[in-house]
């Protein structure tokens, strides 16, 4: 009865385990991203069309776990579509009937790699072309196993991609941070999804000397502004503003001390100005989660101020 007992218990804490591994595997792989492109070769496609198929790709991409930013993305789903068969119905008025392959690829759109592929058939029937495009189109199913399996494909070879280029990423990072742009580093580090553990672990290792720089440039910055505010005037008002400044700064920053002295002499004023303790506090040492959770509010504050721009993507021999 014991072993009976025993066995049970070890079979719950293996099940909760692994679904607790399955939701981080699940929350890791939803940080591989895919950008929907619609590329200009598709011959004689209508406009509207083109706007129907992209809106597919995008749900495909988005009910799958892999919707992000269209902006600047490197891996890319897209789409070819071939007209197999046109016919007019024998319906008063006639209508368009449209037979369509369409050709799904996920890759490189920087390099020009193609990762996946996969095509599926879809039909529709409409007053014109346009309209049999637009109602064919709209038969693409996010959910259809042959989609599916294609998306989990390309989200192999992405992983293959960090795994392959690890070095590469992290010494083009290291470039970036001889030159300061510290930004743009943390951002190339922290793009890396933690689903590729191994290069995920080394950029992690990699970050924290930038993200270091990063911050005592910032406090550098930060305290010269606080400390000017204050000089040139001593009010309460002013204080909170400087305390709003002041509390922003990374404790682990080189110049913290000054931080710290500016704080107690701003504090030690405002009691003899107003009689109260000042309200402001700094920041206190961070966690571990806390600190990769910075690294990563860094490189999507970078990404999210790049310029928006069409992207040209190269997806010469895709199809």
């Amino acid at each position: 009865m014991k072993k009976i007992i025993l066995f049970s218990i070890v079979a719950m804490c293996f099940n909760f385990t692994f679904s607790q591994s399955e939701k981080e595997m699940g929350n890791d792989a939803a940080r591989i991203t895919l950008a929907a492109y619609i590329p200009q070769q598709i011959d004689k496609m209508p406009e509207a069309a083109r706007s129907i198929l992209a809106n597919k790709l995008s749900q495909i991409v988005t009910q799958n776990g892999m919707g992000g930013s269209t902006n600047n993305e490197r891996f890319i789903i897209t789409a070819n579509v071939n007209v197999i068969t046109k016919d007019l119905t024998p319906t008063a008025p006639p209508m368009t009937a449209l037979g369509l392959e369409v050709t799904l690829y996920i890759g490189d759109g920087i390099d020009g790699t193609k990762f996946s592929s996969a095509s599926i058939s879809v039909k529709g029937v409409g007053e014109n072309e346009t309209k049999a495009y637009i109602s064919a189109l709209k038969g693409i199913s996010p959910t259809n196993a042959t989609v599916q399996n294609f998306v989990e494909n390309g989200k192999l070879k992405i992983i293959e991609y960090y795994s392959s280029k690890c070095d590469f990423i992290i010494k083009e990072a290291q470039t970036l941070s001889s030159q300061s742009n510290y930004e743009e580093a943390i951002y190339k580090l922290t793009s890396v999804p933690s689903v590729c553990k191994a290069c995920y672990d080394k950029c992690m290792d990699a970050v924290a000397p930038i993200y270091k720089k990063q911050i005592d440039r910032e406090c550098k910055v930060k305290l010269a502004e606080a400390t000017n505010y204050w000089s040139a005037n001593q009010s309460v008002e002013v204080a909170n503003q400087v305390g709003d400044i002041l509390s922003t700064i990374d404790p682990s920053s080189s110049c913290f001390g000054e931080v710290k002295a500016l704080s107690n002499k701003i504090a030690a004023r405002v009691k003899e100005l107003d009689s109260r303790e000042w309200k402001y506090t700094l920041k206190s040492q961070a966690q571990e989660s806390e600190r990769i959770k910075a690294y990563r509010d860094i490189g999507v504050a970078y990404g999210n101020n790049q310029p928006k721009s069409i992207v040209k993507y190269n997806i010469r021999g895709w199809w």
